[in-house]
């Protein structure tokens, strides 16, 4: 039988939390279809009355009713979206999703819908990933929730939870390498044109964005940087790269990515680290000397600090 994925939308959903998972599963029917199988899975987004939903992007989408709790469903999946914020304190969904999670063999939630998925308790005592922006928060309203930052997506148990936005398409391409195998699942991302598993792995935040600004002054700077992680990069040196006096160097940059240099230098090391600890088998050592780092153990209380692991502890939970 099909595996019935229930998408559960609502007022002000992000579209593409909803589409890009969705398609991913239809590709894997399509895929599936043409070798002369059966399609393999049942899609249907469902939402509170039945009613139509306007998603963010103005797009309205087609849904079914909430699903009475006895009937089969193999998977639970809850987008994200600015709506958000009302799903998650109402009474008659939240306490839906809280039963509907216990009926399915998984559960799974795309960006913010893990603010929708905490609400109902399913991620109490478990790990669980959103987008970077509101990791603070979903770990301030929910204690009980073991919030990691870091990861494109988390499974614990049978419950999954996806970082930002396209995250959803990568969470959706792993359900489908364990139900169909690593070739199907390879199979639907070349037709799709993505990853089946993003190089570099899990950080779904790079620190060069995070100190882009929209005027992004110090765009070129920061490409200067990222060149030259191994030299001298005091503050003398960045001021003298970006044509101003030290003083004049540090107000500015602080007013327009709100790090001090030596931070956002920090940063940037932190993020090439974790980049070579995963992708190499390059010593730790080796790896703290090319970033810039001078010693192993600067770079782990860098590392400590921003990530709250040591560099050893990373590459044995996210080298490929």
């Amino acid at each position: 039988m099909a595996r019935a994925i229930e998408m559960l939308a609502y007022p002000s959903v992000q579209l593409l939390d909803v589409t890009g998972p969705l398609q991913v599963f239809a590709s894997a029917n399509d895929h599936v279809a043409a070798a002369g199988g059966t399609p393999p899975y049942a899609l249907r987004i469902v939402a509170q009355g039945g009613r139509g939903v306007t998603a963010t992007a103005g797009l309205a989408l087609v849904a079914e009713p909430l699903p009475p709790i006895g009937t089969a469903v193999d998977t639970l999946m809850i987008a994200g979206g600015e709506g958000v914020e009302a799903a998650a304190v109402d009474p008659v969904l939240v306490d839906w999703v809280r039963q509907r999670a216990r009926q399915a063999r998984r559960v799974a939630s795309i960006c913010t819908g893990a603010f929708l998925l905490a609400a109902s308790g399913a991620l109490d005592g478990r790990r669980a990933a959103t987008h970077w922006r509101y990791c603070a928060e979903l770990a301030r309203r929910f204690p009980a929730v073991r919030v990691e930052p870091d990861p494109i997506f988390v499974r614990d148990g049978p419950v999954w939870s996806s970082a930002g936005v396209t995250a959803g398409i990568d969470l959706a391409l792993a359900l489908v390498e364990e139900d169909l195998g690593r070739n199907v699942a390879l199979a639907v991302a070349r037709y799709l044109v993505v990853f089946l598993k993003r190089p570099g792995g899990q950080a779904q935040f790079s620190a060069t964005l995070s100190l882009q600004t929209a005027e992004d002054k110090f765009g070129a700077l920061h490409e200067w940087i990222n060149r030259h992680l191994a030299d001298d990069i005091s503050l003398p040196v960045l001021a003298g790269q970006a044509g101003m006096s030290e003083r004049s160097f540090n107000r500015h940059y602080v007013a327009a990515t709100g790090l001090t240099p030596g931070r956002a230098v920090e940063r940037l090391r932190v993020e090439a680290a974790r980049r070579l600890l995963s992708e190499s088998r390059l010593p730790v050592k080796r790896i703290s000397q090319r970033c810039g780092f001078g010693s192993e153990e600067t770079m782990r209380r860098s590392f400590l600090r921003l990530l709250a692991a040591t560099p050893q502890a990373y590459r044995a939970r996210f080298s490929s």
